[in-house]
Order: C-alpha cells, then sequence, then structure tokens
C-alpha cells in the first residue's frame, strides 16, 4: 500500500481522531501522523464540539482525501477487507454498520456531559441527568452485540469498526467513574487493554498543551 497521511487533533481531547488513528492501525495501512494545531478553526470544532461536520481527522491515501470517520471506515475496508474492519457475514455487517453509524451521529449528550480527557480520572463523578439515557442505549448495544457474538468484542475475537467507534467512549467511561452493568465493564476493559489504545493514551499523557475550556472544574 502506498504511504498515507492521517491528520489528526489533540490525542488527550480527540475523540473523533482517536477512532480515524484506531481505523487505519486495525486496517494494517502504513501512514504519517499530521498533528494539527488547537488553533486551528476545524480541530476546535471536534474538540468544543462546534461543528456537525469535522475535519479532522482526514485520511489521505493514492491522492484521495477523506475527512469523515465513517467514509474512512468504508475506504479502509475496501482497501484491505482482510483486516477485518467489517464481519464477514451479512447479517452482522449490516449490525456493525447500523451501531456504528448510531455512534456518529448520536450521543450528543454524554458528548457534551463527559468531554474525551485522558489526563485525568474523577471518581465518584456526577453524572448529568440528561446523559443518563445515552449511557443505557450504548450499553444495551454492548450487551446485544456481544450477546450474539460472544465477545470479546463487538463483533467477535478481534475488534472492528464498530469497536473504534466507541472506544472513545470506553475512555469516557473510565475518566468519570461511570458504573456499568458487568458485561460492559468487562468490554469497556477489553478495550482500554488494547496494545493500540495503551499507545494512543500513553500519547496523550505527554501531550503538554490543554485546552481550558475541556477541563471539568468543580
Amino acid at each position: 500500500m502506498a504511504k498515507a497521511t492521517l491528520a489528526i487533533a489533540s490525542k488527550n481531547y480527540g475523540s473523533w481522531s482517536l477512532r480515524g488513528w484506531l481505523l487505519c492501525k486495525m486496517a494494517g495501512i502504513e501512514f504519517d501522523e499530521v498533528p494539527v494545531s488547537s488553533d486551528d478553526p476545524s480541530t476546535r470544532a471536534e474538540l468544543l464540539l462546534l461543528s456537525p461536520s469535522f475535519l479532522v481527522p482526514c485520511l489521505t491515501h493514492d491522492g484521495v482525501k477523506i475527512w469523515d470517520t465513517l467514509a474512512i471506515a468504508e475506504y479502509l475496508n475496501d482497501l484491505n477487507p482482510g483486516a477485518g474492519l467489517l464481519p464477514t457475514d451479512r447479517a452482522a455487517r449490516a449490525r456493525c454498520r447500523s451501531v456504528s453509524g448510531e455512534m456518529h451521529s448520536g450521543f450528543s449528550n454524554l458528548r457534551s456531559a463527559l468531554p474525551m480527557n485522558l489526563k485525568v480520572h474523577y471518581n465518584g463523578y456526577k453524572i448529568f441527568a440528561g446523559a443518563r439515557p445515552d449511557i443505557e442505549r450504548i450499553t444495551a448495544i454492548w450487551r446485544e452485540c456481544l450477546s450474539e457474538s460472544g465477545g470479546p468484542f463487538l463483533f467477535g475475537q478481534k475488534p472492528c469498526m464498530a469497536d473504534a467507534m466507541f472506544a472513545p467512549v470506553c475512555t469516557r467511561f473510565a475518566t468519570y467513574d461511570v458504573k456499568l452493568d458487568n458485561v460492559s465493564a468487562a468490554y469497556n476493559k477489553t478495550v482500554l487493554a488494547m496494545p493500540l489504545m495503551q499507545e494512543w493514551i500513553d500519547a496523550a499523557r505527554a501531550e503538554p498543551e490543554e485546552l481550558e475550556e475541556l477541563d471539568v472544574e468543580f
């Protein structure tokens, strides 16, 4: 495969950047990371949830530029279908696309109430009541997928597109000490223990810059 580039925002705060990075890593594509300054308007739109259409992450490969995370996933699956970003079974593939799309377009209360921040941990964090339905829906998706596939990932033995889409949620649940049912808690730990996740988290914690707007205050 030709060498690609992936433009990403802050690793500490950038949930969409994490998704795009995981997808590229899981697809086995060689790419160079291109950090985008937090002063860049498109980056701040991602980090501060100011726009429904984010321009990061942005994958550039073989003359093609893709900046929507689901489009990145589909492109990478076409590029390397053997990587397993989508399940081989037709019904499972449809479910994977469905839950990934739901994550892509929904859960706005969760996003605003529990912004991604990998440098901190809050014990007993009081969660905004409006975010509770989002948490309940997400964990219902997890339980249904895990029951159907047998786990440990949402669609079987290997992480796929859906796991990449929900990975930032796993970090949020850990950061804000969200209480989960046993099945969801086990899945959350499985995702966070992935070597790729540990690589991203270590890099995020080493970042020097911070955005005050995204730091939770008490």
